[in-house]
Formats: C-alpha cells, sequence, structure tokens
C-alpha cells in the first residue's frame, strides 16, 4: 500500500506500541553506542542520535495525529538553548515535519471536497491538487475562486479527528514520547505536566469550525493594520473538515532567515507585536507562535496562518496579567505576588516570598525588564524561559511549588516560543519601549510602533491598562 494512502492507526494500543518499542530499543542502542565510543569508536553516539532521529521523525510523521504535533511542538525549540546539545539532531529531523508530511492521494482529497462541500465545491475555478503544504492534522492546497480570489484551502485528514481523540485520552502516549525528546535534552521536566499542557492545545486544533472562528476575530481585529496580515475566511467553502481563506504570500521561514538584519528585526518587532498586542486589545492569546505559521514579505509586514489554538482571557485574567508584567517593570514586588494569588498560580497560604516571585519572574522577563535596551535576542533567551518555565534545577525552583491556572495553560508556551522567534531571527529591539507603549505608559519610539499606534487610534481600539471592570 502507498505510503500517503495507509489510514491512520487507530485503536490506544496500536498507535502506542510502536512508540513504546521504539523507545525501548532506541535506550538499547545508546547503551551500545556509548560502549562503543569509549572502546574507540570516535562519534558512535553521535551517529546513533542522528540515525534514531530520523527514524523517530518517520514514525511521527506516520502518525497523523497528537504524536506528529507534538514533535512539531518540540521542532521549534533552538536546540542550541537545550543545555546538553543531545535534543539538536532530533530538533533537526523533526522539523522536517512543518513541511515533509507524507499527502493525500488526489482522489482522497476530492472525496474530501465533495463530501464536505458538496455542489459548493463549483465555486473552485482552479484547485492545485498537489498540497502546497502538509501537517499534522490537515494539508494545504491553493486554489482560485471563480470570483478571482486566489485561496489556501485546508483539508483534514481522514479518520485524524478521531486518531486524536484517542491519543489524548491515552495519555501515556505523549508522555512517552515526551520523556524520550527530554531526557535526549538533558532536560528534567515534569513530563506528564507538559503533556497535559499539549493535549489541551491540540484538542481545539481538530476544530475547523472553531478556527474559522477565530481567524474571522483576528481578521476583525486587525482590519486595516499597516503591517499584520490576517486572511479572511471563506464561509462559503469551508466545513467541519475543509477550511478555505484568502492566500497570504511571502517567504517562509527557511527563506527568512536569508535576510538581511534590519528585515529580520523589522520582522521580530511586528511577531511580537502581533503575540503581544493581542490580549493586550481584545483578550485574544495566540497560543501557537511557531515559525512555520508565518509568511514574511520583503516591505516588513508579516502575515499570520494558524489559528487552531486561540485562547479567549477572561477580562479580569486579561486584565491581571498585564498587571503583573507591570508589577515586574516598575519592581513592584508585593503587587506582583498578590496578582499571582489572584491569578491562581500561587495558593494564597504558600510559603513562596514576593522576592523569590519577583526573582523568577524577572527570570522570564529579563530582555525586557532587565538587560540594557535595545537588546539583541540569542539562545540564551530561550534557554532563560526554558529554565524559569520548567522545573530543571531543584523542588525548590518556585514553578515546582506554584499552580497551572487553566485560564494561563498555554502562557508558558507562548512566553518559550516567541523567545525561540526572536532568537532565531537574532533580533536587536528595543524591546522594554515596545511594551510601554503598548501599555499605553509611554508614546511609541520605533517606526512600526507609531504606525501601529495610528492604527489604533483610527480604529478607537483601548490600551491594555484601559479597561476598568477587572476587580
Amino acid at each position: 500500500m502507498p505510503q500517503q494512502d495507509r489510514p491512520v492507526p487507530r485503536g490506544r494500543i496500536r498507535r502506542t506500541m510502536p512508540l513504546a518499542g521504539f523507545t525501548a530499543r532506541a535506550a538499547g542502542g545508546r547503551l551500545v553506542a556509548g560502549l562503543r565510543e569509549r572502546a574507540g569508536s570516535d562519534g558512535a553516539v553521535e551517529r546513533f542520535h542522528e540515525r534514531t532521529a530520523d527514524h523517530y521523525a518517520e514514525l511521527l510523521g506516520h502518525s497523523k495525529g497528537a504524536l506528529m504535533k507534538v514533535g512539531q511542538i518540540m521542532s521549534m525549540i533552538d536546540a542550541s538553548a537545550l543545555g546538553t546539545g543531545g535534543f539538536s539532531p532530533y530538533q533537526k529531523a523533526m522539523n522536517r515535519l512543518q513541511a515533509d508530511a507524507s499527502p493525500m492521494h488526489p482522489a482522497l482529497v476530492r472525496e474530501v471536497l465533495n463530501a464536505e462541500l458538496g455542489s459548493a465545491v463549483e465555486q473552485f475555478a482552479e484547485f492545485d491538487e498537489t498540497a502546497m503544504a502538509a501537517a499534522s492534522i490537515g494539508q494545504v492546497h491553493r486554489a482560485l475562486l471563480r470570483d478571482g480570489r486566489q485561496v489556501a484551502v485546508k483539508i483534514q485528514y481522514p479518520g485524524v479527528a478521531q486518531a486524536i481523540r484517542e491519543d489524548l485520552a491515552n495519555t501515556e502516549l505523549l508522555t512517552t514520547f515526551l520523556r524520550f525528546a527530554t531526557s535526549a535534552s538533558g532536560m528534567t521536566a515534569d513530563v506528564r505536566a507538559v503533556a497535559r499542557e499539549a493535549a489541551a492545545r491540540i484538542s481545539e486544533e481538530v476544530d475547523y469550525r472553531h478556527e474559522a472562528a477565530m481567524i474571522a476575530a483576528f481578521s476583525e481585529l486587525y482590519r486595516g493594520h499597516p503591517f499584520i496580515r490576517i486572511p479572511d475566511v471563506i464561509p462559503e467553502a469551508s466545513g467541519d473538515r475543509v477550511l478555505t481563506m484568502t492566500f497570504l504570500d511571502g517567504m517562509d521561514w527557511a527563506a527568512a532567515q536569508q535576510a538581511d538584519q534590519d528585515l529580520r528585526n523589522t520582522w521580530a518587532e511586528a511577531i511580537a507585536r502581533f503575540c503581544w498586542g493581542s490580549y493586550r486589545h481584545a483578550n485574544l492569546l495566540h497560543a501557537d507562535p511557531h515559525p512555520g505559521n508565518y509568511r514574511l514579505n520583503s516591505d516588513g509586514t508579516v502575515g499570520f496562518l494558524d489559528f487552531g489554538c486561540v485562547k479567549v482571557l477572561p477580562e479580569p485574567q486579561r486584565w491581571r496579567l498585564i498587571a503583573m508584567v507591570r508589577a515586574v517593570f516598575e519592581g513592584r514586588k508585593e503587587d506582583l505576588r498578590n496578582l499571582l494569588v489572584e491569578m491562581d498560580f500561587v495558593p494564597f497560604d504558600s510559603d513562596l516570598t514576593a522576592d523569590e516571585l519577583y526573582q523568577w519572574q524577572s527570570e522570564l522577563l529579563y530582555e525586557t525588564a532587565v538587560m540594557p535596551q535595545p537588546v539583541t535576542f540569542t539562545p540564551e533567551a530561550t534557554r532563560r524561559a526554558i529554565r524559569g518555565i520548567f522545573d530543571v534545577r531543584d523542588a525548590n525552583h518556585p514553578i515546582a511549588r506554584m499552580n497551572t491556572p487553566d485560564d494561563f495553560v498555554f502562557l508558558s508556551r507562548v512566553q518559550l516560543a516567541i523567545a525561540s522567534v526572536l532568537a532565531s531571527l537574532r533580533a536587536t529591539l528595543p524591546a522594554r519601549a515596545m511594551a510601554d507603549d503598548m501599555d499605553g505608559v509611554a508614546e511609541p519610539t520605533t517606526e512600526l510602533g507609531k504606525l501601529h499606534h495610528a492604527w489604533v487610534r483610527e480604529r478607537g481600539l483601548p490600551s491594555a491598562l484601559d479597561h476598568h471592570d477587572h476587580v
């Protein structure tokens, strides 16, 4: 049976056994490679990791579900930030999962389109049966509507929704993968907690109608924005397993790495303002700031493509989040502790002191709150985010003595991803001044900031701290 026609593996045991068996064999192979290297075979361990990473990526690519999605999560982390470097070959191999998943056969693509859209499929004047991108849940095709609009059509793999539901019900499956990946990196994170967070994020991504609603919300929010581009949904050509949106052109992440530094800095500021600004202006926390979701243009504009995972923050929590960041910037340690209690991060009777919590948050916000400005984001930014988010030191680390409130289950993912994205661009930004102008406590100092604020005024949007119903 051709690879692209293989059905999605079904059943909890069937989907766990290949991964668990591979992990067990890999552990034995790593031991043998270590013995060979000590016996004089230079590079045996490195070669083992490279072979294992290729096989692991192939296994995940065939899974078409939560396994592959978690592989993509891990792939976007800058491997140089993970301390030992042992994860590097896995990170490189899994990067392929962003674009190299095996596609559906064209006949199957047509079958899904006809089943979902019926006669509405005739709206396509042209449809490219070769997928332009393939990912964990679906693949994307270019098409032309009869009214002349260029569109991207995302089609969900048959059976993937059921497979993902079974994956997420089988928490040991995600835990097994994360245990392997984190042990390769030298991390000692609580993999079960990470698995729970990944499961919460992935569960929304199967629902294309939910994503369509989120695209519409972001498209309306950023209507007329000078440098942030959001596609428009085409409702009449969308359904449960098909999502059609206007096409956004631009460079992908790999091509963008070759651009000159000034342009990379401009893109970085646009990305940061999108990620930081969405929950400041409209309670929307975009929880998947993945570089594969960006389209970058030579005029400095950035298109954002994937809205499968968005947290709509309740107003009290949105306000507290911004107030918490302001408390760190302004050194108000007791206010910070009180806000973390109100946000349910810290139990009321916790022995964590205001000084300990301030030190922890200062590390997480180091580039913005502590470093001299402007600041250049480096792999150390990612390492610092990992240290602050995961308990990689000891049981006394504040994160080991705190809760993860439901409203902020995605927050650590966003913080880590943004740090990694900005570090990958080696961006130099006036990060503190940007945060201050977005919070409405200072005038913008950058050209993009001035353009953004002119747009805010034109749209009549509130600044981050203008809401008063936070109590």
